[in-house]
């Protein structure tokens, strides 16, 4: 799976910005753009939200709680990415 080569490869932005895109495609059936609000769009629910929590966190092996966990965070690859990078540059990896 993508997503998981671009977990092992470079972690930039655009890596996981074209892994998450590539997943929301595949799970919505709809070609999802980096910018594409999924949920403005209603192409996902607040129920997809929580899937996409275990996804980043098991993909990106970090931890996604407390403020992190707004759905503001989610809403397009772009910010998904850019949290990504954030946890991971903090260290907040669950074995951190």
């Amino acid at each position: 799976m993508t997503d998981q080569i671009a977990a092992t490869g470079p972690l930039t932005a655009e890596a996981v910005e074209l892994a998450l895109t590539e997943y929301l495609t595949e799970k919505t059936s709809t070609e999802i753009k980096p910018g594409d609000d999924i949920f403005a769009s209603g192409l996902v629910s607040s129920m997809f939200a929580m899937q996409l929590v275990v996804h980043l966190e098991s993909t990106y092996d970090i931890a996604i709680i407390g403020p992190e966990l707004r759905i503001d965070n989610f809403r397009t690859a772009q910010v998904m990415a850019a949290l990504v990078l954030r946890l991971s540059e903090d260290g907040s990896a669950p074995d951190a």
